[in-house]
């Protein structure tokens, strides 16, 4: 019996869930429940909802988990807590994404309906790619990355661990020997347009992404 979780049972998960489910299908005994340790209803969707401690202990030989949190730290936590006991990633792939030539993708992916990674990219662990989102050629993404729905990440771009953009964000082509550089940990709000370099930790509006100014 193979068991499969979607860590998250709010609004992103229920969308990962009929991706699961469908890319799991034609395998037998296996079957898909959402893990949330909020204490949320016993059934979502139509599927179980377990504790991670009762997905631990529900009758499978093996565990799968993929882990629909937004945020990039939390993920990585909860991802360290299903490595230390023994349930190991799995990816998401919607039939309809498009992952072109020389493309390598870390573990615990999602990719939603429409996104596009384009050739000769590398993408660390953990990513999710939302709806109608394109990662462009030669572009370098870090573990525990997130695409809001409609990101459009031009070519020659490098985003570092833990950054979040926002739904509609345009981060603007960069150079072979100057990529546009998004730091680590950094956000970039909803609708903006990016046209340099963002430090590490700092969050953007605005076209051209300004620093938000806390007020």
């Amino acid at each position: 019996m193979k068991l499969i979780g979607v860590y998250g049972a709010s609004g992103f998960g229920r969308e990962v869930m009929p991706l699961l489910r469908q890319q799991v299908q034609d395998e037998a005994d296996t079957e898909c429940v959402f893990v949330d340790d909020a204490g949320t209803a016993d059934l979502v969707n139509g599927h179980k909802c377990l504790t991670f401690e009762t997905f631990l202990s529900h009758p499978a030989t093996e565990r799968f988990i993929s882990i629909a949190i937004g945020a990039g730290k939390v993920r990585k936590e909860l991802t360290e807590k299903c490595e230390n006991n023994g349930v190991q990633l799995i990816n998401v792939d919607a039939p309809n994404s498009v992952v072109m030539d020389e493309a390598v993708i870390g573990e615990g992916f999602i990719l939603c309906p429409f996104t596009t990674i384009t050739s000769n990219v590398t993408i660390g662990r953990q990513f999710h790619a939302n709806i109608y989102s394109y990662v462009a050629h030669d572009c370098v993404i870090g573990d525990f990355v997130t695409f809001a729905p409609g990101v459009m990440c031009n070519g020659n771009v490098r985003v570092e661990d833990h950054v979040y953009l926002g739904t509609g964000a345009v981060l603007r082509q960069g150079t072979p020997d100057k990529p546009l550089v998004i730091g680590a940990g950094a956000v970039v709000g909803m609708g903006a347009v990016v046209t340099r370099d963002v430090p590490a930790g700092v969050t953007v509006v605005g076209n051209p992404a300004k620093p938000l100014i806390k007020r």
